[in-house]
């Protein structure tokens, strides 16, 4: 989108405002689609809820490639939103419960990977299709996020269940199939299904328990807890990497490239920091501690923003060809260093400490 909504600009005339709010709505539609998506799971199961969100967001970009105004391209937006909330949380939460324990981890941690290396495919893409005429670029540009939503259509009638989900519905003997093709063997399984037999009787009792009084106005240790998780990940967006990445087209025009070619691919290096900086933490996490890379994330992104900010301040004053390219390479050199920074540090830490927190 941010490669695309240059185009948009243009081909629409729509205003500055209501670039902003085309771009930041997805990040509040989506959260009433993840609201809707849990309980909705819990009725018609994990598999059928991601199925669902796949035709919702395949619905919202079919709209916003043909849409001919402002109006019915924000309808698009909302629709894809919505998609994203409704399916996008219940990934992580089917993995976890159909993926055997021995690599549960890794396949949890799949998902973050799978985001970024999409974020990268559409820097490509963007910059692949930059060349055609401007009334139909950004449409494809848009057009091709329905691929993603087709392939989970081909696969859908091909991945099974959650188990934990058909334990929950007393069907037994279907989360033992599922668990004998994801596990392969007997008695794995079987201890498998005991545990998810024992945790979703847990559950059902802590349903019948709990009130809202004990979540409105919960114990001082609970409240500590909520404080500190809820703190994280406000703290996690106010560090501001979605703005980079959703804006790093009119910042690197900001920085003082003319050509849109050459705009995009320098987003092309972001996404690609993004994807490769993403498996740090997987090998020196454990090794180097949380707390030390969340100092050296925070410290090392607010260097950065540093730079960026200065980059941008003293490019209307740089004089001369070599100045100019210096100051454009040093707001490159911020984002990217923006970007990984943050997935050094505050991007896994939220998903690991809410695990340490509320387990």
């Amino acid at each position: 989108m941010s490669g695309a909504i240059l185009y948009i600009h243009k081909d629409l005339h729509i205003t500055e405002v209501q670039q902003e709010i085309f771009v930041g709505c997805l990040s509040v539609i989506s959260l009433i689609g993840g609201l809707i998506g849990g309980p909705t799971s819990d009725s018609i199961g994990r598999k059928w809820t991601m199925g669902i969100g796949a035709i919702i967001f395949q619905a919202g970009a079919v709209v916003m490639t043909f849409a001919p105004s402002f109006p019915v391209l924000m309808f698009g937006r909302l629709v894809t939103g919505v998609g994203i909330g409704f399916g996008g949380t219940i990934s992580a939460v089917y993995i976890a419960e159909v993926s055997p324990a021995v690599s549960r981890g890794t396949l949890v941690s799949l998902p973050e990977i799978c985001i970024n290396i999409g974020i990268l495919l559409g820097y490509v893409s963007n910059f692949a299709f930059s060349g055609l005429p401007q009334h139909y670029n950004w449409r494809i540009m848009l057009g091709v996020g329905i691929l993603p939503a087709v392939f989970i259509g081909i696969t859908f009638y091909k991945i099974p269940e959650s188990p934990r989900w058909l334990v929950m519905q007393n069907r037994l003997e279907e989360a033992r199939s599922v668990l004998l093709k994801v596990c392969g063997k007997g008695e794995e399984v079987e201890q498998r299904l005991k545990e998810i037999e024992e945790a979703a009787r847990v559950d059902t009792s802590c349903e019948k328990k709990a009130s809202y009084r004990e979540l409105l106005f919960p114990s001082p240790a609970v409240r500590r807890m909520l404080v500190a998780g809820c703190g994280i990940m406000i703290f996690q967006q106010i560090t501001g990497t979605d703005a980079t990445v959703y804006y790093s087209p009119t910042i690197f025009k900001s920085a003082g490239i003319k050509s849109e070619k050459k705009i995009l691919a320098a987003t092309v290096a972001v996404g690609f920091t993004k994807t490769m900086f993403i498996l740090v933490p997987l090998f020196c996490i454990d090794k180097v501690g949380r707390k030390v890379l969340l100092y050296v994330s925070t410290i090392g992104m607010t260097v950065c923003l540093a730079i960026l900010g200065m980059a941008l301040a003293l490019q209307k004053h740089l004089s001369g060809m070599v100045m100019q390219k210096f100051g454009i390479g040093l707001a490159i050199f911020a984002v990217c260093g923006n970007v990984a920074f943050f997935l050094l540090g505050w991007g896994p830490y939220v998903g690991l400490s809410h695990q340490r927190f509320f387990h």
